[in-house]
């Protein structure tokens, strides 16, 4: 019996010692492995994600389709020269008394220049092209603040899964320097295998929040360099204060918001636009009167007609009858005024409603951090004297296991509790629109 228990003893603390090289093994491993090169501080993470995203150069284009749609409606309403040449062949020319009446082959040239007098429609669809360039421009300015948000929400990212990530190696650590205690005291007759595998298993635990961890943090560079179109991860390395502007509290009135949110004014100029496209449909019964201006010359010419001739032509044009088609454009301009009527609307009670709660998420956001920090250094100060105590031999394994695991979660909490609040200054400043 005695040599059996001798002999488990040693297998067990020979199994015991491979399991720690093993476990050294691999953190070292993982520690090696190298870092995001390209590391940005946050106000370069905004400007490369505002300059290089592809989604603000895809939206960017659109203000080149709408400056083209001006052009071409400008054009409708200036001079227009168009020229013609028609080459005419007969299968045989007329002669009257040896002179050619009508050549058998004629080539005549003329230009038409056509300026429109009074184009009411055209002179409107210009200014609809002025107002739809106006919201494309609107649009893009959206867009760069929805990408400059969600580069801001991963680079938060990265430094939350950061101090998580440093909370759970500081957990392992004291986890490990609790297992070779336990292991010291097993060595010398004064602990129990029991003790060390408890601690051991601890270790263990953190080892593999470790890894979750490391992955997390590796997940949110990756994320943050595909925002700011980089083909490698990128690196948070600094913490921005979101600090509020002085007129704080002159931003959160809705007028101030209507000027300042980019949504909001770009929902305001679609329902401008819309709103004039409408008033614009009577112009659609309007008439119509060109100017044209045509000279032209014939080659031979014929007998009875001079070789160069122009003509100047009034040409107006009255609708009087369509059917319905104008009614039922101006009924569709109608429901697509109250849409954007409703969406502006929509947006605006939203947006106070978003600052209301962003203000009260940072009031409580700045409780619960100082609650959270409280409780982590309390608990880091029960782990130091649990750790005393079991060394002097007046606490158990479990009070020292069970202090760590605390200490670890309160750390976390921490984290957690750091992040929700750079969050909620970032949505508050987003709301106001003061960001970025």
């Amino acid at each position: 019996m005695i040599v059996t228990r001798v002999k488990n003893a040693k297998t067990a603390k020979t199994l015991l010692a491979g399991l720690m090289i093993a476990a050294a093994s691999a953190r070292a491993l993982a520690e090696q492995q190298p870092a995001p090169v390209l590391r940005l501080t946050f106000a370069d993470a905004i400007a490369s994600a505002i300059a290089r995203n592809p989604t603000i150069q895809g939206a960017a284009a659109a203000i080149l389709r709408a400056e083209g749609q001006l052009q071409l409606a400008r054009a409708a309403t200036r001079l227009q020269i168009n020229g013609n040449v028609t080459t005419t062949t007969l299968n045989t020319g007329v002669e009257f008394q040896g002179s050619t009446v009508t050549p058998q082959n004629q080539v005549t040239a003329s230009l038409t220049a056509d300026q429109p007098i009074v184009a009411a429609a055209a002179w409107a669809r210009r200014t609809q092209a002025q107002d739809a360039k106006t919201v494309t421009e609107l649009s893009v300015e959206e867009t760069k603040r929805q990408v400059a948000f969600a580069t801001a929400d991963a680079y938060l990212a990265i430094l939350a899964q950061r101090r998580v990530l440093e909370g759970i190696v500081r957990a392992r650590d004291v986890a490990k320097a609790h297992f070779d205690l336990a292991a010291q005291l097993e060595q010398r007759g004064a602990g129990s295998r029991l003790n060390a595998l408890r601690a051991q298993q601890q270790v263990s635990i953190n080892e593999g929040f470790v890894e979750v961890a490391r992955l997390g943090l590796y997940r949110a560079q990756e994320a943050l360099g595909v925002l700011v179109a980089a083909d490698e991860a990128a690196d948070a390395i600094d913490e921005p204060t979101f600090d509020l502007p002085s007129d704080a509290a002159a931003a959160f009135e809705r007028p101030a918001l209507q000027m300042q949110r980019t949504d909001l004014r770009l929902f305001n100029a679609e329902r401008q636009a819309a709103d004039r496209i409408l008033r614009d449909s009577s112009k659609d019964w309007w008439p119509t009167l060109d100017a044209l201006f045509q000279p032209s010359t014939t080659y031979p010419s014929q007998f009875f007609l001079p070789q160069n001739t122009w003509r100047f032509l009034l040409q107006a044009n009255v609708p009087i009858f369509d059917a319905g088609t104008r009614l039922g454009n101006r009924t569709e301009r109608q429901a697509a005024l109250d849409q954007a009527a409703a969406t502006l609307a929509n947006a605006t009670t939203q947006a106070s409603s978003q600052v209301r709660a962003a203000r009260e998420a940072v009031a409580s956001g700045e409780r619960a951090l100082a609650s959270a920090r409280a409780a982590a250094a309390q608990a880091q100060q029960v782990v130091d004297i649990t750790n005393i105590s079991f060394r002097a031999g007046a606490a158990t394994n479990i009070e020292v296991i069970d202090a760590e695991r605390t200490a670890r979660d309160s750390d976390t909490a921490v984290a957690v509790a750091e992040d929700t609040l750079r969050r909620a200054r970032l949505e508050l400043l987003n709301a106001i629109g003061r960001f970025p």
